[in-house]
C-alpha cells in the first residue's frame, strides 16, 4: 500500500533502492514510495518477458535445426528422425524424400507448439505473480475452461493425437498406396489433422486422421502378385502348369519384369472352380508398390503362352 502524503516512507533513506533513488532525483516523496510499482515491476517484468522470448527463439531454432532437410544431404534422414522408425520403401524413390521432410516439419510444428506453451504459460504465471495476482482462483477456473473446451473439441483432438502418433510410427507416408477405409489410393500428404488420398480415379479424399480405425498399407517391405488364370473343363491341368511356370519364369527374366520380382514365380496349382471354369493360381513376391503391373504383365504372358499351346479359356478372371 502506497503511504500517505503526510508519511514520508522509510525506504527515501535507504541507499540502494529504486525508493532512495527516485527521492534523490524528483524529491517526490509519492513517486518514491511508488517506484517500485512504476519502475522495478515494469523492469522485471520486461525482463522476464525478454528471456522468455529468448528461451523460445533459441528452442525454435535447435528444433530447425533438427528437423530441417536440406536439400543437398542427399536424401539423408533429418536429425529427429534418426531414432524413430522408417517404413519408406525404396521404390519411391524422389519421393522419399518429400515424406521425410512432411514428416519432420509435422513433429517440428507440434514440438514447437508445446515449447511455446510452456515457456510463455511460465512467464506469464511469473508476470501474473510480480503484479501481485492470487494464481489459485485463476488456475481453478483455467481447469474448469480447459475441460470445457476439452469436451468441446474431442474430435478435434482425437485427430491432432492420432495424427501424431501416426507419424512417429511412420505407418504411412507420402507416395504409399493404402486402404484407410473411407479410401483407397496413393497418400499425397499427411498431416496432424488430415491424410489426403487420391484415388485410382483421380478423386481426392481428406480423411481425418480420428477417422482412420485401420491402415492397410501396400507399400511396405514386400507384396505379393497374384494372377488367376481361367481354364476350360477339359483342360489338361497339369500340362497347363506346365506351361504356365515356364513362361512366368521366361517373363521374370526378362526387363522391365526382372527388376521388380524378388523371388521366383510359383504357380500354386487349382485355386478355384465354378460353373464357368478352372482357376489356377499363380503368386510372386514383388517390390511393395508394383504388384498390379507385375500382375498384368505376367497375366498377359501367361495368356499368350497358353493360348499358343491350344488351351481355350471360357472366362477371364483378374
Amino acid at each position: 500500500m502506497t503511504p500517505l502524503l503526510n508519511e514520508a516512507p522509510e525506504c527515501i533513506n535507504q541507499p540502494g533502492t529504486w525508493c532512495y533513488q527516485v527521492f534523490q532525483i524528483t524529491h517526490n516523496e509519492w513517486l518514491a514510495a511508488s517506484a517500485n510499482w512504476l519502475i522495478a515491476k515494469p523492469l522485471r517484468i520486461i525482463l522476464i518477458l525478454l528471456v522468455a522470448l529468448i528461451i523460445r527463439f533459441l528452442l525454435h531454432k535447435l528444433i530447425d535445426r533438427v528437423t530441417t532437410m536440406p536439400r543437398t544431404n542427399g536424401g539423408k534422414l533429418p536429425t529427429i528422425l534418426r531414432p524413430l522408425r522408417e517404413r519408406a520403401p525404396d521404390i519411391l524413390g524422389p519421393v522419399v524424400a518429400e515424406r521425410r521432410r512432411q514428416r519432420a516439419k509435422t513433429i517440428g510444428s507440434v514440438l514447437k507448439s508445446l515449447t511455446s506453451f510452456v515457456v510463455l504459460g511460465l512467464a506469464s504465471i511469473y508476470i501474473l505473480g510480480e503484479l501481485g495476482i492470487n494464481l489459485g482462483p485463476l488456475l481453478a477456473s483455467a481447469g474448469v475452461v480447459g475441460i470445457a473446451l476439452a469436451f468441446g473439441a474431442q474430435n478435434l483432438v482425437k485427430d491432432f493425437l492420432s495424427g501424431m502418433f501416426m507419424m512417429l510410427e511412420d505407418q504411412y507416408g507420402v507416395g504409399d498406396v493404402v486402404d484407410i477405409g473411407p479410401a483407397t489410393g496413393t497418400v499425397e500428404s499427411v498431416g496432424l489433422r488430415i491424410t489426403t488420398i487420391r484415388d485410382v480415379k483421380g478423386t481426392v479424399w481428406y480423411v481425418r486422421n480420428g477417422e482412420v480405425t485401420r491402415v492397410g498399407n501396400s507399400s511396405q517391405g514386400y507384396a505379393i502378385a497374384l494372377v488367376d488364370v481361367p481354364l476350360s473343363y477339359n483342360a489338361d491341368v497339369e500340362r497347363a502348369t506346365a506351361v504356365l511356370t515356364e513362361a512366368a519364369h521366361t517373363a521374370a527374366a526378362t526387363e522391365p519384369l526382372s527388376v521388380d520380382l524378388l523371388e521366383e514365380p510359383e504357380v500354386l496349382g487349382v485355386e478355384k472352380v465354378t460353373p464357368e471354369s478352372i482357376e489356377l493360381r499363380l503368386t510372386v513376391k514383388v517390390r511393395p508398390g508394383r504388384q498390379w503391373a507385375v500382375q498384368r504383365q505376367l497375366r498377359a504372358a501367361c495368356l499368350t503362352a497358353l493360348e499358343e499351346a491350344g488351351f481355350l479359356s471360357t472366362a477371364a478372371t483378374a
